[in-house]
């Protein structure tokens, strides 16, 4: 676990966790992002955090609020993705990672 992936993992779990569930799992109020990632590219990962997004489900609209002046996700939004990627492509595991010493 490098510092990077588990700043992500932090930050994820700080601000993004209460709408896509523990781990990008996904939550009654947002999609896993464990599936999500494996159709998002960074690009486009990076513009729906920075601008949020709207789309129409079965029980109403579902709202992405935009993140683009919150300094705790826009200032590690790299370490961010870099955790949900490894989540989505099996690398790391549910629950708290090791942290690497040093």
């Amino acid at each position: 676990m490098d510092k990077g992936t588990f700043n992500g993992f932090r930050r994820y779990h700080n601000s993004c966790h209460v709408c896509h569930g523990p781990d990008g799992m996904g939550g009654s109020f947002a999609p896993n992002l464990t599936e999500s990632l494996k159709a998002l590219d960074y690009y486009k990962f990076t513009e729906i955090v920075v601008n949020g997004k709207q789309s129409a489900g079965a029980t109403g609209d579902r709202v992405m609020p935009s993140f683009g002046t919150d300094p705790n996700v826009m200032d590690n939004l790299d370490d961010i993705y870099r955790y949900l990627k490894a989540r989505s492509d099996d690398k790391l595991g549910r629950g708290r990672p090791e942290r690497m010493p040093g």
